[in-house]
């Protein structure tokens, strides 16, 4: 025995086929993301005899703490040319001399840290040597309380000097573009870069890992090369912006209790192709682009000391995976609420 075909599923049929042609033909502009979602909502308008839905601005991005709020004091450490000398056998005379030169106090952030990392390897290195034997009192008391104070600082130091490099604070910039779909191909190199610095934080007291300047700075480059972290955000609130629009247009349909409001056709399995429109697609990668960067961010932080208030304050609003006000469980949420009204329409029109 056969059944014809329900009236409805032909709707359902059309409705996705004209969906899925339109989109995946229509999506040329150079936010090719933003094309995406909004030729969806077009359509979607359209099937529900609806005016497309008023746009919005989503907003930009909360700006990144300013670099008084970032970084943690770190008093100077001021030792006399005597005392220095005296402590020549740890071979840290020639380290000061470059660091206090023209060039050593301009360097930047990163080499602040490698010249910091260096005096705190020496130091440790001589005070597990004979050399401590060979001084007096004084000075042997001096070269304690150094190590001592620098291993205090280190942390700090190498926090500074990630929280106030131009690459990664421009990370963070709010003079962007959101991501588009052809972008996230940068995102294993971003994701590399950031790998190696948190390496480099949890290997700072280690004396058998050798830290690389040239390999610091290379990474350090690559994250110069884009504000991936502000793309990514600005990409995450215009999608949640869209789908939240066309989620009130559903919304407002289903509210009005028609059986099945869809004026064109499509398949009698909604569920699955409408995860198969490029604007569906576009958001399952930005969401997996999002989780991906923000838990090696998240990881990266966590090597760290504690950040300034400042920061954590930044971190729990704009980079949390868990915090419902931040971009990505935002989006997730709206995700979540435009799939349960998409099953509504289904079973309404099934």
């Amino acid at each position: 025995m056969t059944h014809g075909t329900h009236p409805r599923a032909e709707t359902l049929r059309g409705f996705a086929l004209v969906l899925f042609l339109v989109l995946f033909t229509g999506c040329s502009d150079v936010n090719e993301g933003e094309a995406r979602l909004n030729d969806y909502q077009h359509e979607l308008a359209m099937a529900l005899d609806l005016p497309i839905p008023e746009r919005g601005e989503p907003g930009n991005i909360g700006a990144f703490p300013e670099r008084k709020e970032r970084l943690f004091p770190i008093p100077e450490t001021r030792e006399s040319l005597l005392n220095v000398y005296a402590l020549r056998e740890c071979r840290i005379t020639s380290l000061i001399a470059a660091r206090n030169n023209q060039l050593g106090r301009v360097a930047p952030p990163s080499q602040r840290w490698i010249y910091e990392l260096k005096l705190w390897r020496r130091l440790h290195a001589c005070s597990n040597s004979e050399v401590p034997n060979t001084l007096s009192e004084p000075h042997r008391e001096r070269l304690e309380r150094l190590i001592q104070t620098k291993t205090e600082q280190l942390p700090r130091v190498s926090w500074n000097s990630q929280f106030d490099s131009e690459e990664w604070v421009g990370s963070f910039s709010r003079a962007s573009s959101p991501l588009s779909p052809g972008e996230t191909q940068a995102l294993d190199a971003q994701l590399e870069a950031v790998a190696w610095l948190r390496e480099a934080t949890l290997n700072q007291f280690n004396p058998h890992w050798s830290p690389d300047s040239a390999t610091l700075e290379g990474h350090l480059g690559t994250l110069r090369n884009r504000p991936f972290t502000a793309e990514l955000l600005r990409a995450l609130l215009l999608a949640e912006q869209r789908l939240s629009e066309a989620n009130t247009l559903l919304n407002d349909t289903l509210a009005k209790g028609t059986s099945c409001p869809i004026q064109a056709t499509s398949s009698p399995d909604l569920a699955r192709e409408l995860s198969e429109l490029p604007a569906f697609d576009w958001l399952d990668r930005l969401e997996a682009a999002a989780e991906r960067w923000l838990q090696a961010v998240d990881a990266l932080f966590d090597s760290h000391v504690p950040p300034p208030d400042a920061v954590a304050a930044y971190r729990r609003r704009w980079l949390s995976l868990e915090n419902p006000e931040a971009p990505l469980p935002a989006l997730r949420r709206a995700r979540e609420e435009h799939r349960r009204q998409w099953q509504v329409l289904r079973d309404r029109c099934e």
